[in-house]
């Protein structure tokens, strides 16, 4: 049957050594199916990919269905931007945190995305060393910029 105190626990949510974690859930989204594939094989060792999804409207319906911890996005989609759908992503509560994951190392881009609240830029580039770094540095509630960027900005 099993130790009643200990499931009195479990039920109101006390913490036990048995009761796991819950793992990070995330929605991705990018217009190139194999790179949305290879970031989803990337992650899926630690994360729950959710639902990856090719362009800016889809991403913010199914985040709103969903609700992950975190996004992460490309900038150039069709339709709406990676930008405009983190932007409205955040405004309207959907998720706490977007991360946008790109090519585009332009401060002006950087700059922007940081305006409209988004916390985390990393290039494609360095993904496979930071993209994780900065998932739990932006659901942390940081701030998390590819070292890319920030060597462009030290020129």
């Amino acid at each position: 049957m099993g130790n009643p105190a200990r499931l009195d626990r479990l039920r109101a949510g006390g913490s036990t050594a048995e009761q796991t974690q819950r793992r990070l859930r995330l929605v991705l989204a990018d217009d190139h199916l194999d790179v949305l594939d290879a970031i989803r094989q990337f992650l899926a060792p630690e994360f729950d990919v959710l639902r990856a999804v090719n362009e800016g409207m889809a991403l913010i319906e199914a985040t709103a269905e969903l609700r992950p911890d975190a996004v992460i996005s490309d900038i150039h989609m069709p339709g709406l931007s990676g930008l405009e759908a983190g932007c409205q992503i955040l405004r309207k509560g959907l998720c706490g945190a977007v991360i946008v994951l790109t090519m585009y190392n332009d401060p002006q881009l950087v700059r922007k995305a940081i305006q409209l609240g988004i916390r985390g830029y990393v290039l494609k580039v360095d993904a496979s060393e930071e993209l994780v770094l900065a998932l739990y540095a932006v659901l942390s509630g940081g701030r998390y910029l590819s070292r890319g960027v920030l060597d462009k900005w030290r020129e």
